[in-house]
């Protein structure tokens, strides 16, 4: 259970550590004193969605700690599951939410995911928040509840497991079971798609990279080989011209006459023989590479259609040859399948045949077992009820049955009467906000039955409540926390005053910031604060009195009223 809270930064809260006792916590405060802010930061570690928006103004994150301990079979089996130690059976959690919108989570000192938190957060707390009883206002959530009680999680997630086989294969006989005409059409298409890139007759998804490259080579081939002999001539000479070769050889010959008597000029003379080898032998290699080169007309012509032939059907089919590939292989699988389709169809219907009186079968365990569930349930409910102080109340719930959905066929609704005489109604329609709120407290004592969650959060469960029918409530939430620790945020003073634990919640403003403070409050303190619940800013003696009759005398109340 939750033994300790500590908050940085949350919205208007700046710094507190709040204590929690193991049975039964109480909330108070003026309104807007930050309560709902309480509330968020629980919400936080138990890996609820938290906006960025909750940092504190002018600081970068916001972090919640909360420590847990005498950890459920359920929570261990979860950590387990995560490989989480829990060798001094205590469980950390902390949450960091950056103003950037970031989040990072810790438990037990390991960094982990938020998706994580949430599957262990869910075995820590329940939550009833402020809104959750318009549940009771929309009759398709009903089924929720009497699922929740029955404990029939695994028959459900069996059968849609089913129902969804059911759902794809319905489609994919729709798929094939198009009318003749538009199968024919498609069909046709098809056939033009795969025809016509058949007809281009690609040998593999680069071939138009090696056309292009041997294009370009062809094209330009004519120009590469006048290139080449105009450059050999240049060196060797032709019939016109003696070339570099022979200006070397002039040049070499007027210097030697020289030579004599110009010793120094022997190794000008050995270098121009040098060069004059070198010009010769470039002047051959040009020829060889020249000579190598094929200008093949009729190939060019090829590789030119070719080129057209290949964008044309990458222009349609592309934007690579790699997708018109794909394309053409995907044309000729759905051809096939319309050319087929009979007796695929024929085939799967009878499979669709067999998977309906499967998923059928299964949906009728569901309403049997919602059936039973919804007897035991509504009688417990009612019972919940008579003692929340609606001595009159009826409580039916409804189960019709339908078409297979992914619930099964079964549609179920909470009825209601709170008058002698008058047959059950749909809660949704004469149920006041009191009774609504009567109604969740009584549905969430006895579900909570049927699990092992520790701690049970209320916030704000009086709503519309007053008088006798407030002080049942407090009972009832003291008498719920005989068994499992119990969180309630409340503005009636008869709920209270049967809390364990009194935390009181107070927004103050210094230097033009707001902050909230959560203080635990002693006896003297407590009878300060019910009384200010119950005669506001007007405290007088006399509501002291009432305030610390309430709170001396709630244990003979709580036993008086259990034993009425």
């Amino acid at each position: 259970m939750l033994c300790e809270l500590c908050i940085e930064n949350l919205a208007v809260i700046e710094h507190a550590v709040i204590p929690f006792s193991d049975d039964f916590n109480v909330f108070t405060g003026e309104t807007g004193a930050g309560k709902s802010i309480l509330i968020n930061g629980i919400n936080a570690v138990l890996g609820k969605r938290v906006s960025k928006d909750i940092v504190r103004s002018g600081c970068d994150k916001a972090s919640v700690t909360a420590l847990f301990k005498q950890l459920s079979d359920e929570t261990k089996e979860k950590l387990d599951e995560f490989g989480i130690d829990y060798s001094d059976d205590e469980l950390l959690i902390t949450r960091i939410i950056s103003s950037d919108g970031g989040s990072s989570v810790r438990i037990n000192s390991r960094t982990s995911s938020v998706s994580v938190l949430k599957e262990i957060g869910i075995t820590l707390i329940d939550v009833h928040g402020q809104h959750d009883s318009r549940i009771l206002m929309y009759p398709e959530k009903h089924i929720d509840i009497v699922d929740n009680f029955a404990g029939i999680q695994k028959d459900i997630d069996d059968y849609r497991e089913s129902f969804h086989k059911l759902q794809d294969i319905s489609r994919r006989i729709k798929k094939l079971s198009d009318n003749e005409s538009e199968k024919l059409t498609r069909l046709e298409a098809l056939r033009g798609m795969t025809n016509e890139i058949k007809e281009a007759q690609i040998s593999d998804e680069n071939e138009d990279e090696k056309i292009e490259k041997e294009f370009t080579v062809i094209s330009n081939s004519s120009s590469i080989s006048k290139v080449l002999t105009s450059s050999a001539e240049e060196i060797s000479g032709d019939d016109d011209s003696d070339g570099i070769c022979g200006v070397i050889s002039d040049t070499i010959a007027a210097i030697k006459r020289y030579s004599d008597i110009m010793p120094s000029l022997d190794e000008i003379t050995a270098r121009l023989e040098s060069l004059k080898i070198e010009a010769a032998d470039i002047a051959d290699s040009i020829k060889s590479i020249n000579d190598s080169i094929d200008v093949d007309e009729k190939r060019l012509a090829y590789l030119d259609g070719r080129r057209d032939t290949l964008i044309s059907v990458k222009k349609k089919y592309g934007p690579e040859l790699k997708d018109v590939i794909e394309k053409y292989n995907a044309a000729q699988k759905e051809a096939a399948e319309l050319i087929d389709n009979t007796e695929e169809i024929t085939r799967i219907t009878a499979e669709k045949n067999a998977l309906l009186i499967e998923v059928s079968g299964k949906a009728k365990n569901l309403s049997q077992k919602r059936r039973e569930a919804a007897e035991l349930l509504s009688s417990k409910i009612e019972n919940e009820l008579k003692f929340l102080d609606m001595p009159n109340v009826k409580l039916e719930i409804s189960q019709t049955l339908g078409k297979l959905t992914s619930s099964g066929m079964d549609t179920m609704e909470l009825l209601i009467s709170v008058n002698a005489g008058e047959p059950p109604k749909p809660i949704a329609k004469i149920a006041s906000g009191g009774e609504l709120s009567r109604i969740m407290l009584a549905i969430k004592n006895v579900t909570a039955e049927k699990d092992d969650v520790p701690t049970m959060i209320f916030d704000e469960i009086d709503t519309g409540v007053s008088g006798k029918a407030a002080q049942k409530i407090g009972v009832k939430l003291r008498e719920i926390s005989r068994n499992r620790q119990v969180l309630c945020v409340t503005h009636l003073a008869q709920i209270a005053a049967m809390a364990d634990s009194h935390l009181y919640i107070e927004k103050t403003t210094k230097d033009n910031r707001t902050f909230t403070e959560v203080t635990v409050l002693d006896e003297d303190s407590r009878v300060g604060e019910i009384a200010r619940i119950i005669g506001g800013d007007n405290i007088t003696d006399s509501t002291l009195e009432t305030a610390r009759e309430q709170l001396t005398s709630r244990d003979e109340i709580y036993g008086r009223i259990l034993k009425s």
